[in-house]
């Protein structure tokens, strides 16, 4: 499959699907004209990406782990069965960590402000 029908069926942008090729995380074969060619494992492997991006990982983080990539995101992290995963876990703990920071100072900003509105 091309890059538009791949990008349509993983829920990517061509250029995302670009960019992840460029960060050494999918390898799309090539046909003689240089269009890229999807299989069912590069798919597979975008929405991997495209899960792992979602949960707060960054393009670097995936590169360390991109051998990785083709196995299903697990539903529990703590369960990581090799030293690469348990550092990728730690990862997880660190977003995990800064999204809560983060959210305990939307809620403080927004409770001054409504203070403000008088509610």
């Amino acid at each position: 499959m091309l890059i538009a029908d791949a990008a349509r069926s993983t829920g990517a942008t061509p250029r995302a699907l670009r960019w992840y090729e460029q960060y050494g995380l999918i390898s799309p074969r090539r046909t003689v004209g240089g269009y890229r060619v999807y299989d069912s494992s590069d798919l597979r492997r975008v929405r991997h990406i495209r899960e792992l991006l979602e949960l707060g990982f960054t393009l670097e983080q995936l590169r360390d782990y991109s051998d990785l990539l083709d196995r299903d995101v697990p539903a529990d992290f703590s369960a990581a069965d090799s030293p690469r995963c348990r550092v990728a876990l730690e990862q997880a703990r660190r977003r995990l960590a800064e999204i809560d920071d983060r959210m305990a100072r939307i809620a403080a900003d927004r409770a001054r402000l409504a203070a403000r509105l008088g509610r």
